[in-house]
């Protein structure tokens, strides 16, 4: 029996930095009526709201929604009216600075640094991690599956990256990201504040991915035996939820 569905964001609850469907939010809203609804990734608070909460229909259990920020090591939960944050993992000003200069310096020498998106959050500290995204934030979805559909180009950034900063952790997420953070705080950490604060154990969480791949930022989710379910965009992860609701009925 399941307590918890637990979801990765960008495609896999939606495109890319887009807010999510139609279909979508309402599916989500039904679920929450029956599971808690736990989506953990490594946007920012803000785009958790964005992409997913504002979406959502009015008859959306909020309290049942629980968001797991930067992998996991932000969370926050819907109290007396209000988003509340329970715990924030953040990082030191100095542990900031060493992250960022070595994917700007790796980036910079295999030519993945692009000057016109500079302005763009290139590199964007999200707190308790620092992301490092080459198109920037706001780049299309089709230019950003176009730039590295095979993960090779973000594989050199992070070998070169871990060489300028061996005691951090650099992963590949998304679809032109790399997360940057404190070692062990990847999604498998937040998986283990996700049980501690909402009671669970594994055998009652069903999480889905798009990256479970080793090297993959869902992968330690799989990895620690977390029931896991791959999927390749957020229209197969609508099919799985349809097929669970019609179980529930």
């Amino acid at each position: 029996m399941k307590k918890i569905l637990s979801f990765d964001i960008d495609n896999t609850l939606n495109e890319p930095k887009m807010p999510i469907a139609t279909e979508m939010a309402e599916l989500l809203a039904e679920i929450s009526r029956k599971f808690i609804v736990a989506p953990i990734s490594g946007q920012k608070f803000d785009q958790f709201l964005i992409q997913i909460i504002d979406r959502l229909p009015e008859n959306a259990n909020l309290a049942n929604f629980h968001l797991f920020v930067g992998q996991g090591t932000q969370y926050y939960r819907w109290e007396n009216e209000k988003w509340q944050q329970v715990y924030n993992f953040a990082l030191k000003e100095n542990e900031v600075r060493e992250i960022s200069g070595a994917l700007e310096r790796a980036a910079k020498e295999l030519g993945y640094w692009y000057p016109e998106h500079e302005d763009d959050d290139i590199i964007e500290n999200r707190e308790s991690m620092i992301a490092f995204s080459p198109l920037g934030q706001h780049a299309g979805v089709a230019e950003k599956k176009f730039w590295d559909p095979d993960m090779k180009k973000r594989e050199k950034v992070v070998v070169l990256a871990k060489k300028y900063a061996p005691e951090f952790s650099f992963e590949i997420g998304g679809t032109t990201t790399i997360n940057a953070f404190v070692p062990g705080q990847d999604k498998s950490f937040g998986m283990d504040h996700m049980m501690e604060e909402l009671g669970a154990s594994k055998p009652e969480i069903l999480y889905f991915g798009d990256m479970t791949q080793p090297g993959g930022n869902d992968f330690p989710v799989a990895e620690m035996g977390i029931e896991t379910i791959t999927v390749r965009d957020w229209q197969e992860t609508a099919n799985v939820l349809r097929g669970i609701l019609a179980l529930e009925k």
